[in-house]
This record gives C-alpha cells, structure tokens and sequence, in this order.
C-alpha cells in the first residue's frame, strides 16, 4: 500500500502534488518523493520520512515544471530503511521516464532474470518499481523509432507490460518532454482515480491519484476511476487519450482498501468508503446478536479511528449506548504500516490512552476495523483490564485475517498473523478478550459491493483465494521466507 498522484497543470505543480501527497500520508510513512518535468529537463527529490519531513524550501524552489508526481511509501517488498528503494524510480531510456506504483509485483523472480539476460537492464534495488519503470522503458524502446513518441506508443508497451508482469499496479509515470501516463493492473486490485478542473485560462488541467480525497481536497473533479487494464496519457497542454490494453479486465478492489486502508471521506470504484464501513457496523452488529449472551454488553466503542462508523452502526442496530474512551495521539503514525513487530507494539501506548471513567465495571464491547497481528488487540485489552472494565467483549469489522496479502498490504508470513492455524476461542484466548466476534466473509463483500455493479472483491487475506490465479503454495513459501514485514 502507498498513496500516488500524477498532475499535468497550467501552471507550476510541485506546492500542488506536495499538498495531494499530503491528504495521501495515511497511505505510507516510511519515504516520499516528487518529480517535476520542466520541458526535457526532469527535477527530483526524495527522502526517508513523512512529507511534511522531506521537503524544505529549497527542495521545492529545484522541482520546476508543470507537470509532476509524487509517491508516499509503505514498504511492502525490499527494506523500509533503505533510502535508495524511495520512489520515483528514473531510467533515461527512452526519452527519460519517472515512475511511481502503489501494489506489488508477484513476479519479481522471473522479471529480474528477464531484465538481466533479455532486456539487459541493471536493477539497483530489490524494489519491484524499479522492475516495472524498466520493464515500460524496455517495452517502448523497442517500438519507438525516428517518427517520435505518441499515444499509441504508449499504448502498445503497457499492453505488453500487462504480458509481462503479474500481481498489482496502479502506475504513474512522467515521459520527458511527452506528457504523464497512468494505468492499472486487469484486476483494479489497487485504486486509481482521474479528476479535472479549469485553470484560470480555461485550460484543463488533470490529476491522477490514488483515492479521490487528493482529487477533492485540492480543487479537482472526480472524473471517472482507471479502469482495470486501462492505460491514460495526458500531454502537457491537457489533451487527454486513453486505450483499453488488455484484452479481458474484471474489477476484483481490495477488500481492506474498504475495511482500513483508504480515508472514510474517499470514494473508490463508485464505493464509498464511510458508508460501507456504516454497512459494515450494520452486518457485525448481526453477527454478535447471533452470539454474544445477552445482557453481557453495557457500551459500545470504537478503536478510533477507522473503526468508528462501524462502532457507531454496531451500537445504533443494538440499542447499546455508543461511548469513546480511548484518545488517541495524533501524532504518532498508523502501527499497522509501522515496519517492524517491535516497533508496532512500543507504538500502541503510545497511540492510545484509555479514559479510566468510561471503563471501570463496565462490560464493555470494542470494536476495531480489523484484527491482523493482534500486537495491538493485545495492548487494547491490557488496557481495557487496568482500568478496571469488567468484561471485553472484542469484535472485527473484518473476517479473520488467515493468509499472506501479497498484493500491496504488509502481512507476508502466516506466522505473523494471529488467526492463522487457530479458531475463534483460540484467538479470545490469545487476546485475553472474554467474548470475540468477527465479520463474516460474505457480510465485508455485501457491505462494501451494495448497490454497485462490481463482481467480486479481492478477499485473499481472508479466504486464501488469489484473484490473478498465478499465486502458488511455493510463491507463498518463498515469500515468507524472504520478506520481512
């Protein structure tokens, strides 16, 4: 998971894509970075650390141009530590590309040993972007000739790279001198959404991002999402084309896009993401009349706070009174997409305080958005016994998560993961909760899939089922054995 935007403006873009980036840090915390296309010349900066970090005054005086974009990184493959694997990623051939990518690449063996003996390109990092950025360069080279670079060009590598690599990408890049090109993998398993506005001459102006609180916070239309196999190219005076390039899309989104990882004021795929989590709250609710004992619960409280309009939901469906008794600290960062399981659970102190009043002899019913690790399930209900709570009773607004996410979402090792290879009471158990009640699969897929059109859902975390087919029991292995999370 990380937040990307693209913008092609009528005027100079880097405060622009600093302030989309911004609305997008929930996205990642580990490194951002923002390039600038300034006719031929391409502008580049990027760092360790949150946006609001990396970028002085000086930093953003060298990033000229109107057309750019810029990346917000949660490590899921190479090192979170490592400075050099920050994106963008640049190759000089041809024209000069940047590019930028929100997923993750379930390929990476077979394409490094592609571009080393077929492509004959050097990849510096383990990062599966600079992968990509050199497979799209190789792509178009080979197609390009002295009548110059346009859209069919464009058109034809991304088709090409859809044959070539496999797993999830939403993609942005900037071509030098060309214009910005965007597309997404056949399945839509990660988000991307087009929106426009005027400029103050009456020229349009686009922007590329990954949910479309950058779109909105920053002035623009939501236009339309990318499609699932789609690519856009957009030159830099606004003039728009996009292609088909593969033959046979399914929008399959991620379900935890929904359950935690977008803002609640965003809309993906025509879903809006505060109020499936409502529909969330209104099936969990169901679940937990079905077997929570009666009488057992005295409140209602979320773990804030992507869980609240679900808590909110649970309670309403009940008639149990809704409380909040846990603060958060605004200022420390999302502990599921901190890298490292020590540095997650020093976090959840740090990040939330109980208020004893709302807790002492109370049965007291919690709801949080999820429950992956379980580090910090754990520390809740710590918490919850030091105050003096009676009962706990814990729920999930999602299915247990029992498998890998391999496709852009931090969770490699089934070791890791606190529902794998266990049942419901074991995990109550291992929580230390007196009662735990989870969402059922189907309930998360009608919640977030109500009232649209779309299929299906990328459920992989939940049910072990992989939507791009290509996922194998020794893939899983290798992963768990290489990846650190």
């Amino acid at each position: 998971m990380c937040g990307i935007v693209g913008i092609v403006s009528d005027s100079g873009v880097n405060q622009q894509v600093y302030d989309a980036l911004a609305l997008l840090q929930h996205r990642g915390q580990d490194s951002t970075g923002i390039a600038t296309a300034q006719g031929r010349s391409i502008h580049m900066r990027k760092a360790k650390g949150q946006v609001r970090e990396a970028f002085r005054t000086r930093d953003m005086r060298a990033l000229l141009g109107d057309i750019g974009l810029g990346h917000v990184r949660y490590a899921t493959r190479g090192e979170a530590e490592n400075e050099l694997e920050a994106q963008p990623f640049y190759v000089n051939a041809p024209y000069g590309i940047v590019l930028v990518h929100n997923g993750n690449l379930t390929n990476t063996r077979e394409l490094e040993v592609e571009l080393a003996t077929v492509d004959h390109r050097h990849v510096n990092t383990g990062s599966d972007t600079e992968m990509l950025v050199n497979v799209l360069g190789s792509e178009l080279q080979s197609l390009v000739n002295g009548s110059g670079l346009d859209a069919d060009h464009l058109f034809r590598a991304v088709r090409r790279v859809h044959e070539r690599v496999e797993g999830s990408y939403g993609v942005i890049a900037l071509i030098a001198g060309h214009g910005l090109l965007a597309f997404r993998d056949p399945f839509g398993i990660r988000p991307l959404v087009l929106g426009s506005r005027l400029s103050e001459s009456g020229r349009t102006e686009w922007m590329v991002a990954s949910e479309s609180v950058a779109l909105t916070g920053s002035g623009f239309s939501i236009e339309r999402d990318v499609r699932p196999g789609e690519a856009i190219f957009i030159t830099p005076d606004g003039e728009l084309a996009s292609a088909q390039t593969h033959d046979s899309p399914v929008l399959l989104p991620c379900a935890f896009e929904y359950v935690y990882l977008a803002r609640p004021d965003s809309v993906m795929n025509g879903i809006n993401v505060y109020e499936s989590r409502l529909r969330m709250g209104e099936r969990l609710a169901d679940t937990i009349a079905q077997y929570t004992p009666s009488g057992a619960i005295d409140v209602v409280m979320p773990i804030p706070d992507s869980s609240r309009p679900a808590a909110m939901e649970v309670a309403r469906r009940l008639g149990i009174e809704y409380r909040e008794g846990f603060y958060k600290n605004r200022y420390v960062g999302r502990t599921f997409i901190m890298p490292g399981q020590q540095q997650r659970k020093r976090s959840v102190r740090q990040k939330l305080n109980a208020l004893e009043s709302e807790f002492r002899g109370k049965n007291v019913l919690v709801v949080d958005d999820s429950i992956v690790r379980g580090t910090t399930s754990r520390e809740i209900v710590d918490m919850m016994r030091s105050v003096g709570t009676n009962s706990v009773t814990f729920t999930s607004a999602a299915p247990p998560v029992r498998y890998p996410h391999v496709y852009g979402i931090n969770m490699p090792s089934r070791a890791e993961l606190i529902a794998s290879g266990r049942t419901i009471p074991q995990v109550n158990d291992a929580l230390g909760s007196d009662f735990l009640v989870y969402q059922e699969v189907p309930d998360l897929q009608r919640a977030i899939l109500d009232g649209t059109d779309i299929e299906g859902l990328d459920l992989s975390c939940f049910t072990g089922e992989y939507v791009t087919g290509s996922v194998t029991d020794e893939y899983l292995e290798w992963v768990e054995r290489t990846q650190l999370s």
